[in-house]
């Protein structure tokens, strides 16, 4: 059953982000498994002809288990270290996923600063443009490892729906841990419903969202409905679909009935 007419139109460029506990064990290592469901779905999107970028957490992540620490750093300079040594973890594991589908790919590291001054929101653009020129997937991350934290997202839900916005998206995909938005808390109500459709961010729907439950990530429910607003007013559908399921995508891009989709404001 169809639920929207986001397959009524051939989509020319989709934003897909995919967080920490999806990317992860939950030993904290790399789940190497789900990297290549996401690269083989996205690499097969790429060769219909849609432009597609990656939006992905996990560089602290995957830098506490190559540095063998017990647990996720608390100071901000061991954070930094640890991301900057995941981000060569993560990107190398990336590029060997892909590679197998005969793929390019690149990184871009964002901070607030970056997207927020025109100039150098420009130069990103260009770059994104002259990425897609090239036939490459662009790799998004925030740059954790020299970021302070006024120059910071601190979460890449919202980072991907600016990304989304920078890069004129269709389509923006949240790769989550849970089905989608529920209208209470799934893990402590059985009972709850999942919602399908979202066609305006109302204050009740912002009710429903709670904080993050993983021990890996930094964003919950509350910061994907932040993207979701950022990416409906931009002109930007909006899923949340579970990301043990990569191959969701395929249904989001047939207009399919999963997850949660958020519709975008029609221009007048």
């Amino acid at each position: 059953m169809k639920i929207n007419n986001i397959s009524d139109k051939r989509h020319k460029r989709i934003v897909v982000k995919v967080g920490s506990s999806t990317l992860t064990h939950d030993t904290g290592k790399l789940n190497l498994r789900m990297m290549d469901k996401i690269a083989m779905v996205l690499s097969d999107i790429k060769n219909e002809g849609t432009d597609v970028v990656l939006v992905t957490s996990a560089a602290v992540a995957a830098g506490v288990s190559k540095l063998g620490l017990k647990e996720r750093p608390k100071t901000t300079k061991e954070k930094q270290a640890a991301a900057s040594v995941g981000q060569c973890e993560l990107m190398f594991a990336y590029d060997k996923v892909f590679s197998q589908y005969n793929q390019t790919v690149s990184q871009l590291l964002l901070t607030r600063d970056i997207t927020e001054n025109p100039l150098l929101k420009e130069n990103v653009t260009n770059t994104f443009e002259t990425l897609f020129t090239y036939n490459v997937i662009p790799i998004v991350n925030e740059n954790d490892s020299v970021a302070i934290e006024e120059l910071v997202y601190g979460d890449n839900d919202t980072l991907s729906a600016v990304t989304a916005k920078i890069v004129c998206a269709d389509l923006l995909i949240i790769l989550s841990d849970i089905d989608g938005l529920y209208d209470s808390n799934p893990q402590n109500n059985p009972d709850a419903k999942l919602i399908p459709v979202v066609r305006e961010i109302t204050e009740e729907i912002e009710s429903v969202a709670g904080g993050s439950q993983s021990l890996v990530g930094t964003g919950g429910m509350a910061t994907k409905i932040a993207a979701a607003k950022i990416a409906v007013a931009s002109g930007i559908d909006m899923a949340i679909v579970n990301g043990k399921s990569p191959e969701l995508i395929y249904d989001v891009l047939d207009g399919k009935a999963v997850g949660t989709l958020f519709l975008k404001k029609e221009s007048k």
